[in-house]
């Protein structure tokens, strides 16, 4: 797991009034292996939300956000008691001529933002075929007050569902999603599913103990 501000900083800081600058941090990266036991995903969320709420007392809330697209629609978030914040049709999870997947961002502030402005006449949008799906928001509150200054209302978990929203390990509707396992273009772009092949769980370490231990 790696935290860190958000790309779009000065926008989802708004989603909670009166937040300080560095008064919250967005979950960037989760990626756990299958060999691991279960629940460990929400069970290691918990862990990290206990020890940013002891050591960095200023931060009050962390964001997240859930690939419904090519992974899943954030059980382990729920798991770990994040509230859900938003649920929208993905417009920005982009599908590239040569079958990789970036996101939007990537291209209007990554490093070839000036040929992507250049190609697009100035254009924010993105270039590419939006994934099929949706994108889930979550928020873990780690003050108390800040839950109380959420700005857009709190849905409930049984809304993914209602809307066709739904995804587990990349299966949506029936259908694996078409995510590439393989390539992804650039720090911002969106994690390919880690399970759409079945990795083997390896044999327990063995420790050896030498004569004098």
């Amino acid at each position: 797991m790696t935290f860190g501000p958000s790309m779009d900083k000065s926008n989802i800081l708004g989603l909670v009034r009166d937040t300080a600058w560095n008064g919250f941090l967005e979950l960037n990266r989760l990626a756990f292996s299958e060999a691991l036991p279960r629940n460990s995903e929400s069970r290691a969320l918990a862990v990290a939300m206990r020890m940013i709420k002891k050591n960095y007392p200023h931060v009050g809330w962390v964001i997240s956000f859930a690939d419904g697209c090519q992974c899943g629609d954030g059980t382990i978030y729920r798991a770990a008691g994040f509230v859900l914040t938003g649920i929208k049709l993905n417009k920005s999870l982009l599908r590239l001529p040569d079958g990789s997947v970036t996101h939007k961002m990537t291209q209007v502030t990554g490093k070839n933002r000036a040929a992507h402005f250049a190609k697009t006449g100035g254009s924010w949008s993105g270039q590419g075929v939006p994934l099929d799906g949706y994108q889930m928001r979550y928020i873990c509150f780690l003050n108390p007050a800040a839950r109380a200054r959420l700005v857009p209302k709190e849905i409930p978990y049984s809304e993914i569902e209602r809307r066709g929203a739904g995804m587990y390990r990349g299966i949506v509707r029936g259908k694996q999603a078409m995510a590439d396992p393989n390539r992804h273009s650039g720090a911002a772009a969106a994690t390919a599913t880690l399970q759409l092949e079945p990795t083997k769980a390896r044999p327990p370490r063995r420790t050896v103990l030498s004569p004098s231990a």
